[in-house]
């Protein structure tokens, strides 16, 4: 959708939910911010008031499916909403001992619930009140770590990876619907959840240039928006490669560390 007026966002009070807000706020949108941590998120929502926008903020939490329902079906009752984006994740790995339970747990919750419980509603909103052109626009927040298990981050991966093939099978599912649907597939990107890494992350970027490429991505209605294209290149190379070929190069990347 080439300009939202309507957005709301899971997962806005940092990293590229926030940069996202920043974004797109502007004069005449209306943008409802969604996060966990208030003061965090009553900071993000200043600033993008500053830029314009008419925001409204809800301290929750996206695992809570009642409660992210009643949230995005208020938003939409008070206006249409034109984009959703589901962006609210955890991340977290192995570190030396291997992956608690309750970790891998919480992260399958979080990562692929908590986007169920967002991406349903939102469907539904926008099936109830038709209008012609496009009914809205839902973007998914996936990785590039979805293309591939590493031993540092199962969980981690194997949740990216069902909401990007989730988002991606949706996308056709709803075509004729006229919504369309992007799943977005970042690699490094500075944030509260890479500053917990304590290894090289190749082309590192900066959340507002996420946010800027990610904007122009779903402007487009692109279905994948893969960004850097060299982390892209190497992910999907990753993919293709038998198991027996990789092994011994993925049991050597660093491990993520745990909770």
């Amino acid at each position: 959708m080439r300009d939202p007026k309507s957005i709301l966002i899971t997962g806005a009070s940092s990293g590229i939910g926030a940069a996202l807000a920043h974004e797109y706020a502007a004069p005449g949108r209306t943008l409802f911010l969604g996060g966990r941590n208030p003061d965090r998120l009553e900071a993000v929502a200043a600033h993008c008031r500053t830029g314009g926008a008419l925001v409204m903020v809800a301290a929750i939490d996206v695992v809570d499916s009642r409660a992210i329902a009643q949230w995005i079906n208020q938003a939409n009752a008070h206006e249409p909403l034109d984009l959703v984006i589901a962006n609210a994740g955890v991340s977290a790995g192995t570190g030396k001992a291997g992956e608690p339970l309750d970790q891998a747990r919480r992260i399958m919750a979080i990562n692929v619930d908590g986007v169920i419980n967002t991406v349903h509603p939102a469907l539904e909103c926008f099936a109830a009140h038709p209008r012609p052109g496009i009914q809205g626009q839902i973007a998914i927040m996936s990785s590039l770590a979805s293309f591939r298990g590493f031993a540092g981050a199962p969980a981690y991966c194997a949740s990216k990876a069902a909401i990007r093939n989730y988002g991606e099978g949706l996308r056709n599912a709803y075509a004729a619907a006229g919504i369309e649907i992007s799943v977005i597939c970042p690699g490094f990107v500075r944030s509260r959840m890479t500053e917990e890494n304590d290894f090289d992350m190749p082309f590192l970027m900066e959340t507002d240039r996420a946010a800027r490429i990610i904007r122009r991505g779903l402007a487009r209605n692109r279905g994948r928006i893969a960004f850097p294209w060299q982390m892209y290149s190497a992910a999907w190379l990753a993919q293709t490669l038998p198991p027996w070929t990789t092994d011994r190069f993925m049991r050597r990347l660093p491990n993520k560390a745990s909770d």
